[in-house]
């Protein structure tokens, strides 16, 4: 028996995220540091650097949430990520099963790659699922809750970048004639595969609107469009600047950058000006967990 109050990060939870941020670490190292080297130190060669770079970028953002899923006191702080990586985890699953031949097979980058992927979207699934049973709704003691114009705005904004994710995924030949930079099918996938994260993640602010649930996300957000902003920077030449969807792509990125952080700002202001309050406990509510 749990009470409403029960919270917690299952242990299973925290040992998933642990064992998951060695493979985004190193991944994130030859993506982002190493990223004109994957056909050699990569599970397949990825061109141009670019698109290896954003694939890193996405990792560096996984790094951050996972480790927060590691020290968090609470499940419903970092929730809101999970469905995010279950479909992000999915389509690069799916993604490999339909291009295998262009994988370096054998290789240990391949390896790990292919067994995490495997296994991944499947075991944050069961996590998130277990889990999500403990989130009793409530707010935290100092709290904040989202403005519905900003959950309106994000989880568009958010729609907007998933449905292009998901047009590149499905209909790769549909975009890459017209894309910011080359793409291959395979790297088509990859780059919608990144562009669903957001909308994963901000549609979720219509359901719940504490700040305490979308905090650690939105930093790994914030974290990983630092670092395509930073690509975007380093490997411009990468980029056939003469398309109109290059141009759209960039400011896409750049001003989601600040939207986020304008965001991240007004809900921490907001939440520092609460007085914390205790949360009082409920008279004789239990849930079983089965």
């Amino acid at each position: 028996m749990l009470s409403t109050r029960d919270d917690r990060v299952l242990r299973a939870t925290r040992i998933l995220s642990a064992v998951i941020i060695p493979f985004l670490v190193v991944a994130s190292v030859l993506l982002v540091v190493l990223p004109t080297q994957t056909d050699v130190t990569f599970a397949w060669t990825i061109r141009p650097p670019l698109t290896a770079m954003l694939l890193g970028a996405a990792y560096v953002g996984g790094i951050w949430f996972f480790t927060v899923v590691c020290l968090a006191r609470a499940w419903h702080l970092v929730w809101t990520g999970f469905p995010a990586v279950v479909v992000f985890a999915t389509l690069l699953g799916i993604a490999t099963l339909l291009h295998v031949d262009r994988f370096h097979a054998g290789h240990p980058s391949f390896i790990a790659w292919a067994a995490l992927y495997a296994t991944t979207p499947f075991a944050v699934l069961a996590v998130l699922l277990v889990n999500r049973r403990h989130d009793d709704g409530r707010p935290d003691a100092v709290d904040a809750v989202i403005p519905r114009a900003w959950a309106i705005a994000l989880a568009t904004v958010g729609g907007a970048a998933s449905l292009t994710g998901l047009v590149l995924f499905t209909l790769p030949q549909l975009l890459i004639d017209v894309w910011g930079w080359a793409l291959t099918p395979l790297t088509a996938r990859v780059v919608g595969a990144v562009l669903t994260l957001p909308g994963a993640v901000g549609v979720w602010m219509l359901a719940d609107r504490r700040w305490s649930s979308f905090r650690a996300i939105i930093a790994a957000q914030l974290a990983s469009l630092a670092v395509m902003i930073a690509a975007l920077a380093v490997r411009a030449q990468d980029v056939d600047w003469t398309r109109p969807a290059a141009w759209l792509f960039a400011t896409a990125i750049v001003a989601s950058a600040a939207g986020y952080v304008a965001f991240f700002l007004t809900m921490e202001r907001r939440t520092s000006g609460r007085a914390p309050r205790s949360r009082p406990r409920p008279a004789s509510r239990s849930t079983s967990t089965g």
